[in-house]
């Protein structure tokens, strides 16, 4: 593995040699000139020559040149382009600081990155959100939300709502590596599903990667969602803050030491059983239901090689049915990362991370009698080292590893009955997962780049509990009985895994408006989420691969044409992918995955794959701006012991999706917003026969068909409305804005499932029974919203 490595880097950096002895290089940062926030994707480049680069996730650049004298144009869409004039005869250091266009754009810029960037580089199957886009959608009671907004682009579903976490190009919810200035959140969603775990003004940017994933991300199947922090204004006070209707939330930054140190604090807390509590019954009375999230950050720049970000989060669920029952959940993570740059051309990032996701159950107001007390969680904790080397302008040369060490609780369980206590707990696991990776972004010719890499993973399983091993099934669809239990000592390997991960993405540029992309990617996904159910119940079961369950594999393939129209106002895009799915993980009819010590025994692995078409057309700019987005696409699966042996749509599966988002200025003060939401329905299993027994009606899956009906087609409109201050109170210290919406404007009762029931319940003999199928919704009326926005400098 290795050698592999030092071969691949040898070679890209022994092309290099003469080149980099003879060249001159400029490095910096580009940042906001009003607040010190560094700008990811800002553009630099030596005027009146085709020698450019775009800074990184840190707002670094470093640019290598014959030796001369240059103008240096720094520039970021809706800022003045900052321009000097250097003579670059030997290595320097030059930071820009961009102030805002002296025209202050009011209207939406749905992309906030270099005008071209769609077309010119390397990159396909990765959307990018700004939070200024994010904030002027409409949603669900007013309140910003990461999540729903990105599930409004092309090849990004969810199955209702009320559904947690959402589906990347037929993957699963936990296909998907959502992580916070780098640590992993296990459970993205407050409130069931209804709300992300992101406070909006603590966010600097989101960043999704469908498919060309660079080799320097791995660990899930079909998706990357980058989720970066601000770090906070090292210029002046500020306060941010907003009311809603169901929640608040509030944020303070401010620099430590000017222009060196600066924090960003965010809290969050929603109130919707406190205003409920008045009008809810004795059996109700004290019942909670709420969540509260605090988002910190701190940066000190040491010097202009050397700056240290410190970041961490901490949100939890409450729900509590009254004094006798409590349920709670929620995550914590903490990341500490230490850029340094080593000459003008490498730079470096350290990350340590820790990630905690935990749930606790309990029930029972007298332990001493009768009770029940749950808790489990998965925690792991990192170090990521990575290097990236500018070699020259064409030429970016990436490396690094990581380790994770993984910890899981399923269980911590104890059940009281009669004073007696019974320990019904699931046994620890641990596991150790490594990579090494190398990547190199590059231009051949003029109309050619190239971005190519490898990731070597390591997986070990470790010990400290009993490993079960298990013989054949009885019969298809049955568990597989328990044959063998072996005691493990704590660091001892049970098993071991080694898989090699290419990843390849070109780009071929037809004329300045035009290209062509291609991409291919194999990932490997070695902890797995048991759950066979798709409503948002945070009892996520996490387990890691083991003896019995092999890791997941995935090899996609995509192609794309990208095109720029109306100096590039308008964007349109085309993509096709094909994905192959190996080691993926079903369950038996039946399965029992709740506080079930050999769940192994009934997980069945299986075979998948999923392939569509995306479409998107983008206006960037003007008093009108917003998207398109449709995608065509199937999601199958090949499980044997389920669907008689066939392949079946799995529970996502959705064959057409359409969103349409549009803003429009009416004035300098009003912003007008609308999202239309189309998608079929997704697939369930519903019983197509049936029996009477003892005057009732026994529904019966005849054939044994797996997820053989389709809910109705899904369709939504939403729409806001947002006052921004007048013109002359812009500039004052205290901004405020209003934020009126209807989300489901036409009360559509959108539903969540369908299941079959029994009208009259039991019969006399000879009667006729009465059934019904029942639509369960879970939005299905029109729900207003007001909150206001303020900020204060």
């Amino acid at each position: 593995m290795k050698r592999i490595l030092y071969a691949l880097l040898v070679v890209v950096l022994g092309t290099t040699l003469v080149q980099a002895q003879t060249n001159v290089t400029v490095r910096g940062y580009v940042r906001d000139l009003s607040n010190g926030e560094t700008l990811i994707g800002a553009t630099v480049y030596l005027d009146g020559t085709s020698k450019g680069t775009v800074t990184n996730e840190y707002g670094f650049y470093s640019l290598t040149v014959a030796p001369g004298t240059y103008t240096l144009v720094a520039g970021y869409l809706g800022f003045e382009d900052q321009r000097t004039s250097l003579d670059l005869f030997e290595n320097q250091t030059y930071d820009f600081a961009l102030g805002e266009s002296g025209k202050l754009l009011q209207e939406v810029v749905v992309t906030a990155e270099e005008e071209d960037r769609n077309v010119s580089t390397v990159q396909m199957s990765v959307e990018r959100l700004d939070m200024t886009t994010i904030e002027k959608l409409p949603s669900l009671l007013g309140e910003v939300d990461v999540l729903r907004s990105i599930q409004l682009l092309p090849g990004v579903t969810s199955v209702g709502e009320g559904a947690a976490g959402f589906n990347v190009r037929g993957g699963s919810i936990d296909q998907n590596l959502v992580i916070l200035d780098e640590a992993p959140v296990f459970n993205s969603s407050h409130l069931f599903g209804f709300f992300s775990v992101f406070n909006p003004d603590a966010v600097k940017g989101v960043k999704l990667y469908k498919g060309g994933i660079p080799a320097r991300y791995g660990g899930r199947l079909s998706s990357i969602l980058d989720v970066r922090m601000k770090e906070g204004n090292n210029q002046h006070f500020e306060v941010q803050g907003g009311i809603g209707t169901i929640f608040s939330r509030l944020s303070v930054e401010a620099p430590i030491v000017k222009d060196r140190s600066s924090f960003l604090l965010a809290g969050r807390r929603s109130y919707i059983d406190v205003l409920a509590a008045p009008f809810l019954n004795d059996d109700l009375a004290g019942t909670q239901l709420n969540f509260y999230d605090l988002t910190l950050k701190t940066n000190y720049r040491f010097s202009d090689k050397d700056q240290v970000f410190l970041s961490g989060y901490l949100g939890r669920d409450v729900f509590s049915p009254g004094d006798d029952a409590g349920f709670s959940w929620g995550n914590a993570t903490g990341t500490l990362r230490w850029n340094h740059l080593f000459t003008d051309k490498l730079f470096s990032n350290l990350t340590f991370y820790y990630s905690d996701y935990d749930y606790a159950i309990d029930f029972g107001d007298d332990p001493d009698e009768d009770a029940f007390n749950w808790d489990a969680s998965i925690i792991n904790t990192s170090v990521k080292p990575e290097f990236s080397y500018f070699i020259s302008p064409t030429n970016i040369l990436r490396f690094g590893g990581q380790a994770i060490h993984y910890r899981f609780e399923p269980a911590n369980a104890i059940a009281v009955s009669d004073g007696d206590e019974i320990d019904i707990s699931i046994s620890r696991q641990w596991a150790l997962e490594s990579s090494l990776f190398v990547e190199n972004e590059v231009t051949l010719f003029e109309r050619l780049k190239l971005n190519y890499g490898l990731r070597v993973s390591h997986f070990a399983y470790l010990g400290g509990r009993n490993v079960y091993t298990f013989g054949e099934a009885l019969r298809t669809g049955l568990p597989r009985p328990l044959t063998g239990v072996t005691p493990t000592a704590r660091d001892e390997t049970i098993e071991d895994w080694f898989n090699f991960e290419p990843r390849a993405a070109a780009q071929y540029s037809l004329n300045d408006n035009s290209s062509v992309k291609a991409s291919y990617q194999r990932t490997v996904q070695y902890i797995h989420l048991l759950s066979n159910t798709t409503a948002s119940i945070p009892l996520d079961i996490w387990t890691p691969s083991t003896n019995n369950i092999d890791p997941q594999l995935a090899d996609q393939y995509a192609i794309g044409y990208f095109r720029n129209l109306r100096d590039n106002r308008y964007e349109v895009s085309v993509e096709a992918y094909y994905k192959d799915f190996s080691n993926l993980i079903d369950y038996i009819d039946g399965a029992d995955l709740v506080l079930n010590e050999f769940v192994e025994g009934q997980v069945l692995t299986g075979k998948g794959r999923a392939y569509g078409t995306e479409l998107q057309v983008k206006k960037t700019e003007g008093r009108a701006s917003g998207w398109l987005s449709y995608t065509l696409a199937r999601t199958e699966r090949l499980v044997e012991g389920i669907n008689n042996g066939d392949w079946y749509p799995t529970r996502f599966d959705q064959t057409h999706n359409f969103n349409l988002t549009g803003f429009y200025e009416l004035s300098d003060r009003v912003t007008l917003s609308a999202t239309f939401v189309y998608n079929t329905g997704t697939p369930l299993t519903l019983a197509n026969s049936g029996y009477y027994q003892l005057g009732y009606f026994v529904p019966h899956n005849a054939g044994n068909a797996r997820n053989n009906f389709r809910i109705p087609d899904y369709h939504r409109l939403d729409f806001s409305v947002t006052l921004d201050p007048k013109a002359e109170k812009a500039d004052r210290r205290w901004r405020g804005q209003w934020i009126f919406g209807v989300y489901n404007l036409y009360a559509r009762r959108n539903p969540f499932t369908v299941y079959g029931d029994q009208i009259d319940g039991r019969t006399l003999p000879g009667s006729v029974i009465n059934t019904e199928a029942i639509k369960l919704s879970v939005v299905g009326s029109i729900i207003p919203s007001v909150s206001y926005n303020f900020t204060f400098k």
